[in-house]
């Protein structure tokens, strides 16, 4: 599997995904930086990870989405290739309209940094297919704007079509039906606000988060 990893000023899990996605198939990923006007060639996989791209100003994501490189990975989830925004990366996906919603202020105002236990909604696609549907997993998050907030008409699309990818367990955020990640209607991109790349390591944080990469890993060699 041939990936790459977004950079942007700001970002602070670049290489912790660099790491999971390394790990999963024995190839490091590609750095791109974000005022990059070109990716590199046979991509399966784009990663946008997490931080605090330039400083959250504005909204979060909203100035990263404007970057050149984000035109590229737009088309490239336009002609079918799957991508994975985590945290930021949600936000910024999500800015860049390739997902539906807003992310908002966590509902206590606060910064959430802690383990939390999700359960798996959805495990046909090419990011939760390692998973068990309804399977209780525990990922870290860390973050202060990761409230998922959609209208009424994109919340029941959402749980009609099958798109919640993980789902809160217990109240983290006040994110509307406790939704944690979703996917896109093709089904091949994922943003979530936990953090997989954080565990893989059985020595910090537990592994939960290696299924992920495993299962994107085969796949993509499959195929």
């Amino acid at each position: 599997m041939k990936s790459a990893v977004i950079v942007f000023p700001g970002s602070n899990c670049d290489r912790d995904m660099a790491v999971a996605l390394h790990e999963a198939t024995g190839a490091a990923p590609a750095m791109v930086w974000h005022k990059d006007s070109q990716l590199p060639e046979g991509l399966d996989l784009i990663a946008v990870p997490g931080g605090f791209s330039f400083g959250d100003y504005l909204r979060c994501g909203a100035i990263a989405a404007q970057s050149p490189i984000m035109r590229e990975v737009a088309d490239f989830a336009g002609k079918g290739g799957h991508v994975l925004g985590v945290c930021n990366g949600f936000q910024v996906l999500i800015e860049t309209g390739l997902l539906p919603g807003v992310l908002m202020r966590n509902a206590t105002l606060k910064f959430v940094c802690r383990d939390v236990p999700l359960r798996v909604e959805e495990a046909q696609s090419a990011f939760t297919r390692g998973y068990m549907s309804g399977q209780e997993i525990v990922l870290p998050v860390a973050h202060h704007d990761g409230c998922y907030v959609a209208d009424d008409e994109t919340l029941t699309q959402l749980e009609d079509e099958q798109r919640v990818a993980f789902r809160y367990r217990d109240a983290v955020n006040g994110s509307m039906n406790d939704i944690a990640g979703i996917l896109s209607q093709n089904r091949r991109v994922l943003g979530m606000m936990p953090h997989p790349e954080r565990a893989v390591d059985a020595r910090v944080l537990g592994t939960d988060g290696t299924p992920m990469f495993r299962a994107l890993s085969e796949m993509m060699v499959a195929a």
